[in-house]
């Protein structure tokens, strides 16, 4: 009988793009004897996975949860030490939202191993990809990175203090909360500042909608920009090549108004 020697490895599999997770975490598939994968990870990566791997599918996305996160734990477990190795495929990075601590806290209490393989977040390489830096020197010296939906379902209450803190915001999961983001800086004045909506981010088929925070609403409805996709608030988005568009427009705002 082979030895079973349970270990789970948290693998973060990046933005989207199949071509930007990490050496590390390819070699984890690759190694894996389970591999359960979550809807924001790129299928393409489970080719990689030998061909006795179980691969199992635990959709986790806005509006498509087929477990529960209890459920997931429990999964891990069992086929940790059913299987030996499993790893757990996460979109972007395990511990940028991905509840990552929670899993890995779960099978340790089960004597698992544990290790984890951090992957490119799409709150840093989303932007990048794009031309749009979270900090640039004499324009952002910091970034906050916020989710649009807290485990109560609500928007993070940490947007009032990032709106002042005059850095670029990066907003995960909040295409349900545009009326809501874009209420919070226009009560502080702040209704001008640049925006970017980033949808399906380093994939063949992203859409980007550049304008004013003010109107992320509109811009989302007239770009089609839906999930998945991140928000991007800041001085630092005029570095995208689309936003001298948006600058026209808004001195031509401004000329009319006065």
């Amino acid at each position: 009988m082979q030895n079973i020697h349970p270990k789970l490895t948290l693998v973060g599999a990046g933005p989207g793009d199949p071509e930007l997770i990490t050496v590390k975490g390819l070699k984890a598939i690759q190694q894996a004897r389970v591999i359960l994968y979550d809807a924001l990870s790129n299928n393409e990566l489970l080719e990689h996975a030998s061909p006795n791997c179980l691969k199992r599918f635990v959709g986790k996305r806005a509006g498509m949860h087929v477990y529960s996160q209890d459920e997931i734990n429990r999964m891990i477990v069992k086929y940790a030490l059913t299987y030996g190795s499993v790893v757990r495929l996460k979109g972007g990075d395990s511990f940028v939202f991905g509840r990552g601590q929670e899993e890995l806290a779960f099978a340790q209490q089960f004597n698992i191993d544990t290790e984890v393989v951090p992957g490119v977040t799409s709150a840093i390489s989303v932007p990048g990809i794009n031309r749009i830096p979270v900090t640039a020197r004499n324009v952002s010296e910091g970034f906050w990175v916020l989710t649009g939906t807290t485990q109560r379902g609500s928007l993070s209450r940490d947007l009032a203090y990032a709106v002042q803190a005059n850095t670029t915001v990066v907003i995960l999961m909040g295409m349900g909360k545009l009326d809501e983001i874009s209420a919070a800086y226009t009560a502080l004045g702040k209704g001008d500042v640049p925006a970017a909506i980033i949808q399906n981010g380093t994939l063949p088929d992203q859409k980007v909608g550049i304008g004013k925070v003010a109107e992320l609403k509109e811009l989302a409805a007239r770009e089609d920009l839906r999930n998945p996709a991140i928000i991007v608030i800041g001085e630092v988005v005029r570095f995208h090549e689309a936003f001298q568009a948006v600058k026209e427009k808004i001195a031509a705002e401004l000329k009319i108004a006065v």
